[in-house]
C-alpha cells in the first residue's frame, strides 16, 4: 500500500506518523511507501526509514498536487492547512492553502484517473468552523454549514467538493469535522482556539498562561491521541456504511473553560490552576462567540469512531504522552 500524508509535519501528522512507527499496519496492511510532506521536512521516526519518503512542498503552489499524485498512492490523508486565527488574519494564504491547494489535489486524483482507473481512498481534516451560529442545543451532522470565519468557509466549501468528488468516484473521500484538539503539546500556534490548550499545558509545566475569554465559554474537544484515532479508522472503515454524507462530527466532550480549569485543579492540583491569569481579548472573544458547543456524534460513534469521555481524562494523556507521566514538566 502506497500512503500520502501531507501535512505530516504538523502536530497531528507527527503523531499519527508515530503511531504509524509503533503499528505498521495500522492504516490498514502493510505499508510499500509512506510519502510524508509539509511546508518544513517532516521527522521519520528510525523504524520508518525503509518505506518513509520525506519532502517539503507547498501545496498552494500550481504543478505541486500533480507531483504528489503522481506516485497514485492508495491512501490519501489530507492534514495540510492554514489555522483559523492565521486564516482569519490574511484572507489571501487562507484561501490559497485551505481552498485552492485542497481543490487542486482533488482534481490531480481526478487528471489521474482519467489516464487509467484510479480511485484512492481520501481522508480530509475539516473542522467544526465549518458551522455558525445560531446553535441548537445538541448540532446534528446535517446542521446548517454556515461558517463565520473565512477558515470555516475555506473547509465547508472543501466539504462539498470532497461529497461531489466521492459521488462521482473520483476517490473515496471521508471528511473528519475534528473538534478543538486538547491539549495540543509544544509551543502555542495561531489557531483562535489555542487559549483552551494553552490554559492547561503551560500550568501543567510550572508556567503562567493566559485566558482571553470568560470561563463561561463552552466548547467541544478531544485529544491528539483521540485524533490520531480518527484518522486511522477513516483509513480502514467500511465506508459504503457512510452514505452521501461524506463528512463526519467527531466525538468529543462539551466543556466549558471553567469546567477545564476544575479538571486541571482535579488532576494537577490549585497551583497549576492558579498559574491562569485573565486577560480578555476582544478580538478573540468575538471569534469564539460564532463557534459551536455541543454536538450530537451519534452517526460517527455508530461508525466506529470514539473519543474521551470526561475531560480529567483528555489532561491525564497529555501527562502520559508528553510530560512522561509527571506534572510540572
Amino acid at each position: 500500500m502506497k500512503v500520502l500524508i501531507i501535512g505530516a509535519a504538523g502536530m497531528v501528522g507527527r503523531k499519527l506518523v508515530e503511531r504509524i512507527a509503533v503499528e505498521p499496519e495500522i492504516l490498514g496492511g502493510p505499508i510499500e511507501t509512506l510519502s510524508l510532506v509539509d511546508v518544513f521536512e517532516p521527522q521519520v521516526p528510525a523504524s520508518l526509514a525503509a518505506i518513509a519518503k520525506p519532502g517539503t512542498v507547498d501545496l498552494a503552489k500550481p504543478g505541486v498536487a500533480e507531483q504528489l499524485i503522481a506516485d497514485r498512492p492508495d491512501l490519501i490523508i489530507h492534514l495540510a492547512a492554514i489555522v483559523s486565527g492565521q486564516a482569519e488574519a490574511d484572507f489571501d494564504l487562507g484561501y490559497a492553502v485551505n481552498l485552492d491547494g485542497t481543490r487542486w489535489l482533488f482534481d490531480a486524483i481526478r487528471t489521474e484517473g482519467l489516464k487509467e482507473p484510479y480511485c484512492p481512498r481520501m481522508v480530509f481534516a475539516s473542522s467544526i468552523a465549518v458551522f455558525g451560529a445560531p446553535f441548537p442545543e445538541s448540532i446534528p451532522d446535517d446542521f446548517f454549514t454556515t461558517p463565520l470565519t473565512s477558515y470555516g468557509t475555506q473547509k465547508a466549501i472543501s466539504e462539498l467538493l470532497l461529497a461531489d468528488y466521492t459521488r462521482r468516484g473520483i476517490f473515496d473521500g471521508v471528511g473528519i469535522r475534528l473538534p478543538t484538539i486538547c491539549i495540543r503539546p509544544g509551543k502555542p500556534n495561531a489557531a483562535a482556539s489555542g487559549f483552551f490548550s494553552n490554559i492547561l499545558r503551560e500550568p501543567l509545566s510550572g508556567q503562567e498562561a493566559v485566558l482571553p475569554v470568560d470561563e463561561s465559554v463552552r466548547h467541544w474537544f478531544a485529544s491528539p491521541r483521540s485524533a490520531v484515532g480518527f484518522f486511522t479508522h477513516a483509513s480502514t472503515m467500511d465506508t459504503s456504511l457512510i452514505g452521501p454524507r461524506r463528512n463526519l462530527m467527531m466525538p468529543g466532550i462539551s466543556a466549558t473553560v471553567g469546567e477545564e480549569i476544575a479538571a486541571l485543579e482535579r488532576v494537577a492540583g490549585p497551583k497549576a490552576a492558579a498559574l491562569i491569569k485573565r486577560e480578555a481579548d476582544p478580538t478573540i472573544q468575538g471569534i469564539v462567540a460564532g463557534w459551536a458547543r455541543c454536538f450530537d456524534a451519534t452517526r460517527a460513534r455508530e461508525l466506529g469512531f470514539t473519543a474521551e469521555k470526561e475531560f480529567d481524562e483528555i489532561i491525564r494523556i497529555h501527562i502520559e504522552d508528553e510530560l512522561d507521566g509527571k506534572i510540572g514538566g
